[in-house]
């Protein structure tokens, strides 16, 4: 299926959503109008008031006879006494409220009144299979009373419940006690409960189906207008797409030279431009990506060269310096000139060598070395990441492509704790062990399954372990989730040289020194 057919069925897509958009929006206000049934809930309201009025009434009368009466008591003989006049006992039916019916069973197709106490368990219901005595109701009950519409045991129904009230002894006269009803007792509520819908007459789907039918013939007839439209109204646009695909396939082939026609004043006019601009550039990038691939091929040689230089001409110049100074101290005195500018010359061809060797290191470590580059690197963690960072560096005898494979062994294991584990420390160890230089950076962060090492830290471990062993290292990695992560590295020493710098090793931490 081609662009402008896809193009074209969007155009009809949007103009059918719209409208049934629209006819959702008939749905959502009309709808809830039809089965909301407020009227049904103002006959619950009102019979569950009269109800509640009466049985408060009665129950004041009783627990004046019999003050330590428990209430549950004193409920049901209301409800005993007040059976002719309340409509929970099926005996009277309410002609504002709805009719009851006095059945074992669960009533779900009928209203339901029961007899509740403050806690919302049943006393008494008008069915016992439903709303069993002592059992709890499927509605919270305000304590001034209200209604609802939810789902309950028996399904989806309307409810209302009124408070009924324990009145003092010298209360107002009938009639006129809700006016005072804050000063009275709330002993139980009058429940009362029926299908949604019930009573009513009206034909929901046919008056859906008189809403709806306006927009699904609005639907039938816009599919092939939409559809003339859109391939109309992308003609012109579709062509232009073409002529830049066709560009592009060119410049895949390796021929920078086609150009695509802009014009001016849209987003597809704009891509024209930035094509043409990006087809001009990237012959440029190509030849700079040249220069730079060339300038690591010169970087990898000047390191190839100051290898072979520290490994072959270097200890040669160091062992003629030592030859120098024997014959100094051998020879005879008509030969002592000789020998001395012998020694004069080897010390000043090992000073220059060593010059060149540090041109020759990488760049990161020129200037100051292994222990200050490292810890330039920590402090750098620490002060702009406020990362806490805690290090014992000794100095170790290694080798200049050594140095540079343990400096970015730390800066990787850096950045992967940074990236993958949000610790709150990193330390990072440097000693000499026997024959070996070792490194060891740990922190406390949230560590990694290893057998998963490919989704997020395989490429970086991989090069990390690579650099080590093409210095025949060996590349330990200790970790599990939750754990944090140790990467350590074992490189063999230049034992065989004297080391380039002493001194004392260094200790600085975050905290207290230890």
């Amino acid at each position: 299926m081609g662009l402008r057919r896809r193009m074209a069925a969007s155009y009809v897509l949007v103009t059918a959503a719209a409208v049934l958009v629209v006819e959702s929006v008939l749905l959502g206000v009309y709808v809830p109008s039809i089965v909301g049934d407020p009227g049904l809930q103002n006959r619950l309201q009102a019979q569950a008031n009269r109800d509640a009025k009466i049985l408060s009434l009665t129950v004041s009368n009783l627990n004046a006879d019999a003050p330590a009466a428990p209430m549950k008591n004193l409920l049901l003989m209301a409800k005993k006494v007040a059976s002719g006049q309340i409509s929970l006992s099926g005996a009277r039916a309410d002609p504002k409220g709805v009719p009851i019916t006095v059945i074992d069973g669960k009533a779900a197709d009928q209203p339901i009144e029961a007899l509740v106490d403050v806690g919302g368990r049943v006393v008494t219901s008008s069915a016992n299979g439903a709303y069993p005595p002592d059992s709890p109701l499927d509605v919270r009950l305000l304590p001034e009373g209200g209604g609802g519409r939810g789902k309950t045991r028996v399904g989806d129904a309307t409810w209302w419940s009124s408070p009924v009230l324990l009145y003092p002894p010298g209360s107002p006269p009938a009639g006129t006690e809700t006016d005072a009803a804050a000063k009275y007792k709330i002993v139980g509520y009058v429940y009362v409960q029926a299908p949604s819908g019930f009573g009513e007459a009206a034909d929901v789907p046919d008056y859906l189906l008189r809403v709806l039918a306006p927009g699904a013939l609005v639907l039938i007839l816009v599919v092939p207008v939409g559809l003339i439209f859109g391939l109309l109204s992308t003609r012109r646009l579709i062509g232009r797409v073409r002529r830049l695909a066709d560009v592009t396939g060119a410049v895949t082939q390796g021929d920078f030279r086609p150009r695509v026609p802009v014009t001016e004043g849209d987003e597809v006019g704009r891509l024209e431009e930035s094509f043409n601009r990006m087809t001009e550039r990237l012959e440029s990038a190509l030849q700079a990506e040249r220069r730079a691939g060339q300038a690591e091929a010169r970087q990898a040689e000047r390191g190839r060269i100051a290898r072979e230089l520290h490994d072959s001409i270097s200890q040669d110049l160091f062992s003629l310096s030592l030859l120098a100074a024997g014959m100094r101290r051998a020879a005879p005195d008509r030969l002592q000139g000789e020998a001395e500018s012998m020694e004069r010359t080897a010390t000043r061809a090992m000073r220059e060598m060593q010059a060149l060797l540090l041109e020759l290191r990488p760049v990161a470590l020129e200037d100051a070395g292994l222990v200050p580059a490292i810890e330039e690197l920590c402090r750098a963690y620490e002060t702009r990441l406020g990362l806490g960072v805690e290090t014992r560096l000794d100095e170790v005898p290694l080798a200049p492509a050594a140095e540079h494979a343990v400096l970015r062994l730390v800066q990787e294991a850096f950045s992967n704790a940074i990236k993958h584990a949000d610790p709150g420390l990193v330390r990072v160890r440097l000693a000499r062990e026997g024959g070996t230089v070792r490194v060891e950076i740990s922190d406390d962060g949230a560590g990694f399954d290893p057998s998963a090492v490919a989704v997020n830290h395989g490429m970086g471990l991989r090069l990390m372990r690579e650099r080590v062993e093409e210095l025949h290292g060996t590349f330990d990695l200790c970790t599990a989730p939750g754990q944090g992560t140790t990467v350590a590295a074992s490189l063999p020493s230049a034992s065989a040289e004297p080391p380039y710098r002493t001194g004392a090793p260094v200790l600085m931490s975050t905290g207290e020194q230890t």
